[in-house]
């Protein structure tokens, strides 16, 4: 018999929208500072990075972080599929934004990289929102300078191994020549979902000159995401621990439309969550999603998805599925 009096916590008590909402899924609110992670004991970290000065085409991006904490209210830290609880496992915490610099891009991520590192520091997860594909950049600097080794998967349709644009190397079509410029191992990354009409051949020259695994969107199509997750790993997951970086635009539009680059003939969701289940299953050295523009989408359907991911990546970093 069900003990009524016995509060659940993974029980809603009123309106999802009621109440204040500014963090993820209502976490605590801790810094970035590595002293006050450790003393909450958070396992992972949430940490928003809105900016996208450096964005090519249709911006809105810099509103990602709060437009997907604002929606991640529909979210439960419980799996019931799962039986898996996100609290109990990783007592994850919300560290807030970071401080942008307007338009310099520079001192933006010099301050990101270091609350990133703190976050890394005190033993927990940084899950990183964008903002557009250019955050990766000091969040791989900042595993990078603590890890020897790391691998690097990227879910995208994009390759982003732009050498610069226009001369500017910062930018959200370089995060993958800047982890190698960090000292990644071209090698140990992989690039998963790559396909379109945005694709120049100076950037897949880049590839194929450092051995860059490049897996193409028509090969997931053939083989499954099992097939693309083993694959992915073989190259990735051969260092120290690997950090996924994942691109809302590597979905179908049509289950994406909110941002910059939409992708028609993208991957599914439940693609999309397959190959971050399987990614994050292996642990994590962080973990970004990126690209989530609100306001360029009608609905919060880009924002669920962005959220989703990011949870996905957390739980099966923690063990889910296990």
């Amino acid at each position: 018999m069900t003990d009524t009096t016995k509060v659940d916590p993974t029980m809603w008590s009123s309106l999802l929208h009621s109440g204040i909402i500014g963090t993820f899924m209502r976490l605590p609110h801790v810094p970035p500072q590595a002293p006050a992670l450790r003393a909450a004991d958070a396992r992972a970290a949430i940490y928003g990075l809105p900016f996208d000065a450096t964005n090519i085409s249709r911006t809105g991006a810099n509103y990602g972080p709060r437009g997907i904490r604002e929606i991640s209210c529909q979210f439960l830290p419980y799996n019931a599929t799962l039986d898996f609880d996100l609290i109990e496992t990783l007592n994850p915490i919300d560290a807030g934004d970071c401080e942008i610099v307007l338009a310099n891009p520079e001192k933006t991520f010099a301050r990101a990289q270091q609350d990133i590192g703190e976050i890394l520091d005190a033993g927990a997860l940084p899950v990183s929102l964008g903002g557009d594909h250019s955050i990766t950049i000091p969040a791989v600097r900042a595993v990078r300078a603590r890890v020897g080794d790391p691998g690097l998967v990227l879910v995208d349709m994009h390759l982003d191994t732009a050498v610069d644009v226009g001369g500017e190397q910062l930018n959200h079509c370089c995060p993958i020549s800047r982890a190698v410029d960090a000292g990644f191992d071209p090698k140990k990354i992989a690039l998963v979902g790559i396909s379109g009409w945005m694709n120049p051949r100076s950037e897949l020259d880049y590839c194929r000159e450092r051995g860059i695994t490049v897996i193409w969107l028509e090969e997931i199509w053939e083989h499954g995401t099992a097939w693309a997750v083993d694959r992915a790993l073989q190259a990735a997951g051969a260092g120290d621990g690997t950090y996924l970086s994942f691109d809302v635009d590597s979905l179908d539009a049509a289950f994406a439309p909110g941002t910059c680059c939409p992708s028609p003939g993208g991957m599914t969701t439940r693609e999309a969550i397959e190959i971050v289940r399987g990614v994050a299953r292996n642990g994590l050295l962080g973990v970004d999603v990126v690209e989530a523009a609100p306001s360029l989408d009608g609905t919060p359907t880009t924002a669920l998805i962005a959220g989703r991911i990011a949870i996905e990546a957390m739980a099966f970093h923690g063990g889910a599925g296990r």
